[in-house]
Order: C-alpha cells, then sequence, then structure tokens
C-alpha cells in the first residue's frame, strides 16, 4: 500500500510534517529498489559463471583441453621465448665486449713488443683472439710468453733503430711461389699459412 497525505492525515498528522514523511518514504523505496537491481545483476553474474564452469567441466570430462589452460600455455610459451631472446642478446653483448677488451689488449702488447703500428690491425685480423686470456683487469694473461711468440713470429714487423722498412717503391721479390693479393692472402684459412704469405707480402699490408 502507497503512503499518501490522505493517510497521513487520517492519522492526525500534521501537513508540515507530511512531507518529511514522503520524502523519507521515497529515499527508503529508492534504496531498496537499487538493492534490488544489484543484487539481480549480482545474480545473472552467478549464472553465466556457473555456465562457464559446467562448460569447462563437460570439456575436461570429454578429454578436451580448457581455453584458459591454452590461453595460460601461449602466455608461458610467449614469456620463455622473450626470455631467450633476451638470454641470446645479453649474450651476444657480452661476447663482443669481451672481443673488444681482448683486441684492444692484443693490440697494445704488440705495440709494447715493438710490432710497426702500421701492421697492428693487419696481424689483428689473422690472430684467433679466442686463446687470449684477460684478467679482471683487462691485462692479458701470460703475456711475457705472448711477447716472445709474437717477436718470433712477427720479428719482420718489428721497428728496430738498426733495420729500416722495405721501400714501398721497390718492394722485394716475392719468392713465396708468385704474388697474391691482399685479399687472396686475408682468404687463407690455415692461420699459419695465412701469416706466412703476410710476410712474404709485406708491402700489401703497410
Amino acid at each position: 500500500m502507497a503512503l499518501t497525505r490522505k493517510m497521513l492525515s487520517a492519522m492526525g498528522i500534521d501537513e508540515d510534517k507530511q512531507d518529511e514523511i514522503i520524502n523519507a518514504h521515497v529515499e527508503v523505496v529508492n534504496a531498496l529498489k537499487e538493492e534490488r537491481d544489484s543484487l539481480k545483476a549480482d545474480a545473472q553474474k552467478a549464472d553465466k559463471l556457473q555456465k562457464q564452469i559446467d562448460d569447462l567441466n563437460e570439456s575436461m570430462k570429454n578429454g578436451e583441453r580448457s581455453p584458459y589452460k591454452v590461453k595460460y600455455e601461449a602466455k608461458v610459451d610467449e614469456y620463455n621465448n622473450l626470455k631467450q631472446e633476451y638470454d641470446d642478446y645479453k649474450a651476444d653483448v657480452s661476447a663482443k665486449e669481451l672481443e673488444s677488451k681482448k683486441s684492444n689488449a692484443y693490440k697494445k702488447l704488440l705495440k709494447s713488443a715493438g710490432v710497426s703500428e702500421k701492421r697492428i690491425d693487419s696481424i689483428i685480423r689473422v690472430t684467433d683472439l679466442s686463446k687470449v686470456e684477460i684478467d679482471d683487469d683487462g691485462k692479458i694473461k701470460d703475456s711475457d710468453s705472448l711477447t716472445k711468440n709474437i717477436k718470433d713470429e712477427w720479428s719482420d714487423f718489428i721497428v728496430t733503430e738498426s733495420k729500416q722498412g722495405a721501400n714501398v717503391s721497390n718492394p722485394p721479390a716475392n719468392t713465396g711461389g708468385g704474388k697474391k693479393s691482399k685479399e687472396e692472402i686475408m682468404s687463407i684459412k690455415d692461420t699459419a699459412a695465412r701469416q706466412q704469405a703476410m710476410l712474404e707480402n709485406k708491402e700489401l699490408f703497410i
């Protein structure tokens, strides 16, 4: 039954109080309606969720993979792929940094051994730096032994006060079985043979 002014008057309530009572009644009714609508919406969500659960249970009974499991596995695979790419990138950067440190340290060793600065880059290109070890300070380990090997292998490239370099305008004759181009020499895979060819054609590496 609706609350009306006629009902309130019959109850002996003054007119100035009737508006307050009616406004309060309307607020209560509106609040109850909002709560009813909220409960109804929650009930619909519950029904929808229950249906999803029932569908999942049915698919599991039939041996099917859950769509949520499929999505989860796809995310895991994506994460693993990204992690692998990142790990490969870090390893590549570390390898390049190490190679650069070895190259710089070996250049200093060549220079300290007296090798001409004009020949250092050429020697670096034919040197297997994977066998070179450096310490935490970036210095080459067993540098004394390496320096001795450098002086033995690259003696023709070592600058001394009593020894002059070959005359570029009139290079010495090559007795190594014919002239080779710089590209041909650098393409020789055998390190010892490549170094020997460089010595025999050292005018190409000035």
